[in-house]
């Protein structure tokens, strides 16, 4: 009779404490959770007064936005050389969050020293992360595409490359739809338990490519990027572009005078 009785309070104090100590041991974990934070000191937007015609104005962090060699541009007129090939070392990777940082949907991607690489000639910028714009913000003849993914890299020196990845409307991409099922609708950050991105889905079969100096596309606008813009598009189905476009449909900013600049492309 004791040894029942024992056992039954054993099982209602294990009941207790699991009660009592489930939302402790809840706001250690989401304690431990990163905050998100924005990316910027001071807040812009696309149009208006705090509009890509006054970022140079917001913060003395921004005065590069007026600079002489501003992205993106609409490509006109481009002179076909022997540029290197470019090569991607993409292996794939879990990712921990997938980010809406007020302007774009974002992921953070590549620890130091992990493998995913663009490669051009000799020189190897490893992917730091990759985001979305609807429309595209570069043009091509005065046209822009649905949407455009801007994937940014860095070498071991410092230098930024950009590659932009046109996209079409048509068959959907699953991993972008992966993105998607986890992106925040509202400024933030979320979880992405179990989520797998290759950036490899996001490169077209042909590598073609204009070639041209510029500069990050929003602030602080941080001029000396080696823009690479793929000549070949991606698919997305109508569904996923529309999908982006609710959150975002104008996150563009406009094209920049070239200021002199050479634009270059693969034969």
């Amino acid at each position: 009779m004791c040894v029942c009785v024992s056992k039954r309070i054993s099982r209602a104090s294990l009941a207790w404490a699991a009660a009592v100590l489930a939302p402790v041991l809840a706001g250690a974990q989401s304690a431990a959770e990163p905050a998100y934070v924005s990316p910027w000191r001071t807040p812009w937007t696309y149009q208006g007064e705090r509009g890509s015609d006054h970022w140079s104005e917001l913060d003395p962090q921004y005065a590069a936005c007026k600079g002489a060699e501003q992205s993106p541009i609409d490509i006109r007129h481009p002179v076909k050389a022997d540029l290197p090939v470019l090569r991607f070392e993409y292996r794939g990777a879990v990712v921990d969050y997938v980010i809406n940082n007020g302007h774009t949907i974002r992921v953070n991607y590549g620890a130091p020293g992990s493998g995913d690489f663009l490669i051009v000639g000799d020189k190897r910028y490893q992917l730091t992360q990759f985001h979305f714009h609807h429309p595209s913000e570069e043009r091509v003849g005065g046209k822009a595409y649905e949407m455009v993914v801007h994937l940014m890299h860095q070498s071991e020196d410092g230098e930024v490359a950009g590659l932009a990845v046109f996209v079409t409307a048509g068959r959907a991409n699953p991993a972008v739809q992966r993105i998607w099922d986890r992106m925040p609708s509202a400024e933030g950050q979320r979880r992405a338990i179990g989520l797998t991105v290759n950036p490899a889905d996001f490169l077209p079969r042909r590598a073609g490519y204009y070639g041209y100096s510029g500069s990050q596309t929003a602030p602080p606008c941080n001029e000396g990027v080696k823009w690479f813009v793929l000549k070949t598009p991606i698919e997305l189905s109508a569904r996923q572009i529309a999908a982006f476009a609710e959150l975002y449909p104008d996150d563009v900013r406009p094209p920049q005078p070239l200021n002199g600049r050479v634009v270059t492309e693969s034969r």
